[in-house]
This record gives structure tokens, sequence and C-alpha cells, in this order.
């Protein structure tokens, strides 16, 4: 998915949660870590944009590669059009 840098903040421990993220040349502004989980491979982290988009970012700490595994979008998404009613009358 292209080149990821994750800055981070480190309290008691290294990278203990992103505070901001590059991603193909863009800069991200974390707002807020809404959750965070752990496998045995890697750290998982939820977090909200400025922008109010969520992602979910992976740090697999043996290695120390952050990775994008999620994205939804804030913005609200435009409803399908209708579909042509054929054949019932």
């Amino acid at each position: 998915m292209g080149e990821m840098r994750v800055e981070c903040y480190a309290g008691y421990r290294a990278d203990q949660r992103p505070t901001r993220f590059i991603l193909r040349g863009r800069t991200f502004e974390i707002t807020e870590v809404e959750d965070q989980w752990y496998s045995p491979e890697a750290i998982y982290f939820r977090v909200r944009t400025q922008d109010g988009d969520f992602f979910v970012l992976r740090h697999d700490e043996a290695q120390d590669v952050w990775s994008l595994d999620a994205f939804r979008s804030a913005r609200e998404r435009q409803p399908l059009p209708e579909a042509p009613q054929v054949g019932l009358s």
C-alpha cells in the first residue's frame, strides 16, 4: 500500500501511541486514539484524524513496520440512484 511513516508519543515505552502519520506524501494528524488491541504479531490502533476519518494502523513490533489496515471516511456517502422498475405493472 505504499510507504508509510508514523510518528509516536513515547511514554514509558517506545512507540506508545501514534500522533501523526504520513501516507503517500500526505500528513495526517491524529486527534484521537479510539481503541487499541493486541495480536500475537502486532499492535493495532483505531485512530481518528483531524478531518474526522478513521484509520486502523498496524504496528509489527518485531520488524518495527507500520501499515494501514483499514480506512473509513467520515463523509456521508451519497445514496445510490434508484434502480429503474422493469417489468412491474
